[in-house]
């Protein structure tokens, strides 16, 4: 099955419980439909570049999924009809790298930058 990262932001204003309830409610969606998550993180309120929907922060979680196509369509149509979540961003990759995402890291466990040309 394909592989795929999922990034969401829910509603400032759900509680951290409420926000990672989310999380379970789409993973069950997966795994109705045939898919899995193998690694899902919360990232906690962050502050957003711009408004959206008159929010200046969100709750970010992320997923990492192996899901046929239909059951990742299905939990992207239930996660833009759910009111509590603002944006979808869904990318398809070869390969999940190992251990947590960038945004889990601590800095200095992060791989240095490349030089500016």
């Amino acid at each position: 099955m394909p592989l795929y990262e999922h990034t969401f932001i829910a509603r400032q204003d759900l509680s951290n419980t409420q926000a990672e309830g989310l999380i379970e409610h789409f993973s069950t969606v997966l795994a109705d439909n045939g898919g899995k998550v193998l690694e899902h993180e919360y990232w906690g309120v962050k502050t957003m570049a711009y408004k959206i929907n008159k929010n200046r922060k969100g709750h970010y979680a992320y997923l990492r999924t192996d899901a046929p196509a239909p059951a990742v369509q299905e939990m992207e149509r239930l996660m833009r009809l759910h009111e509590d979540v603002m944006r979808v961003l869904t990318i398809k990759v070869d390969a999940h790298e190992e251990g947590p995402s960038v945004q889990m890291q601590k800095r200095d466990e992060r791989p240095d930058r490349r030089e500016r040309r």
